[in-house]
C-alpha cells in the first residue's frame, strides 16, 4: 500500500517535472524566435519614433542614442559616396539605390535627406582637400599671380583657369536646375538608362582617345568643353568623374590625366555644393533629431575615408589599365535596374 501510494507520488512529481521543463523550453523557443524576427526587420524597419512634433515617423533606433543599425546604414552610405563619387559609375545614382533598398526611416523627412547629403559632401570635399592639399596652394597662386603677370605661358596658370572656368557651367546649371533634377531625374528607369548610355560613351573614348597629352599641357578650351560636359553629370546616373574623363578622353589626355583634371575639376564643384546646401538648410532651420550627430560624423568620416583612398589608388590603377571593368558594371548594374522595374511595376 505504501508502495503503491509513493510510486504514485512519484509518478505525480516524474509528470510536473516535465510539465515544468516543457513550459520553459517552449518559452525559451518563443523567446529566441522573437530575437529572430526582431533581427530580420532591424535592417528595413527601425523602431519609429518623433521629435520636436515636426518629423514624426522619422527613424532612429533610439531618440537619445541611435543603434547599431543606423550607425551602419549611415557608414555604408558614406562608403558608397566616397567610392562613386570619384569611380566612374554615378555617386548620386548609388545612393538613390541604396536608399530605396535600406529604406531608412530618418532620411523619408526630405529635409534630413538633404542634410545627410551635405555631410556625405563634406566627407568627400574633405578627401579631395586632403590628397590635393599641395596641388590646390600651388593652383590658387598661380591663379592670383596670372591676374597680375597673365598667363604668360605658365602651365599652371593655364591649369587653374581651366579649372575656374570649367567650373561656370555646372554651376549655373546646379542653380537653376535643382528642382528639376530632385523631382524629375532619379526615377530607377532614367538612373539605368543613363548608367548603359554614358557607359557606351566612356568605352568609345578610352577605345580611341590619342591619351598623349599630360595635365601640364591642359589649357582653356580643355576647362571649357569638360566644364559644358560636366553639367550632364547633374542627372543621376551620368557620374560626373566618368562624364569628365570621357570629354578629357576625347581631348587626346592619358586616362589618368583626365581623371585628375576630373578630381581637381570638382574640388570647386563638390565643395560648392556643399555650401550651397548648407546656407539653404540655414535658411530654412531644422531641428535636429537628439543623438543624430553622431549619424552625421560617421557619414562624413567614411566619405573621407574611402574618398582618399578610392583616388589615391584610382589614379595609380589608370596609369596601367583601362576603364573597361567599369563599362562593364555599368552595363549590367543597368540591366539589372531595368529588369527588376519590369518585375516590380
Amino acid at each position: 500500500m505504501v508502495r503503491a501510494h509513493f510510486s504514485a507520488a512519484a509518478r505525480a512529481s516524474y509528470l510536473a517535472a516535465n510539465a515544468v521543463i516543457l513550459s520553459e523550453a517552449k518559452d525559451h523557443a518563443y523567446r529566441g524566435s522573437q530575437r529572430r524576427d526582431s533581427w530580420r526587420r532591424a535592417w528595413r524597419s527601425p523602431r519609429m519614433t518623433s521629435w520636436s512634433g515636426r518629423a514624426k515617423g522619422v527613424a532612429l533606433s533610439s531618440a537619445e542614442h541611435p543603434g547599431i543599425m543606423d550607425l551602419i546604414r549611415a557608414a555604408i552610405l558614406g562608403i558608397i559616396q566616397g567610392l562613386t563619387e570619384f569611380l566612374p559609375i554615378s555617386s548620386s545614382g548609388h545612393l538613390i539605390l541604396a536608399r530605396d533598398a535600406m529604406q531608412w526611416g530618418l532620411l523619408a523627412d526630405p529635409h534630413l535627406n538633404k542634410m545627410f547629403d551635405v555631410a556625405l559632401h563634406a566627407g568627400t570635399f574633405l578627401a579631395l582637400v586632403a590628397y590635393f592639399r599641395s596641388d590646390i596652394v600651388r593652383l590658387l597662386s598661380a591663379f592670383f599671380t596670372s591676374l597680375r603677370h597673365g598667363l604668360k605661358y605658365d602651365p599652371d596658370r593655364r591649369l587653374a583657369w581651366a579649372i575656374a572656368i570649367g567650373t561656370i557651367p555646372a554651376a549655373i546649371a546646379g542653380v537653376k536646375g535643382e528642382k528639376i533634377i530632385e523631382e524629375k531625374l532619379g526615377t530607377p528607369a532614367l538612373i539605368a538608362a543613363e548608367l548603359i548610355v554614358f557607359a557606351l560613351l566612356l568605352w568609345l573614348a578610352d577605345r580611341r582617345g590619342r591619351k598623349r597629352r599630360d595635365i601640364g599641357s591642359a589649357n582653356i578650351s580643355d576647362g571649357i568643353v569638360i566644364g559644358i560636359a560636366q553639367t550632364l553629370s547633374l542627372a543621376p546616373g551620368v557620374s560626373r568623374s566618368g562624364i569628365t574623363m570621357t570629354a578629357g578622353l576625347m581631348r587626346s589626355m592619358t586616362r589618368e590625366t583626365a581623371a585628375r583634371f576630373s578630381f581637381l575639376l570638382s574640388i570647386p564643384i563638390v565643395g560648392g555644393t556643399a555650401a550651397y546646401s548648407l546656407v539653404s538648410l540655414i535658411r530654412h532651420p531644422s531641428i535636429l533629431p537628439p543623438g543624430s550627430a553622431s549619424l552625421f560624423l560617421v557619414g562624413t568620416l567614411a566619405a573621407l575615408i574611402s574618398g582618399y583612398l578610392c583616388i589615391r589608388y584610382f589614379l595609380r590603377y589608370l596609369q596601367t589599365r583601362t576603364l573597361m571593368p567599369f563599362v562593364v558594371y555599368r552595363i549590367l548594374l543597368g540591366v539589372a535596374i531595368l529588369a527588376w522595374s519590369g518585375m516590380h511595376r
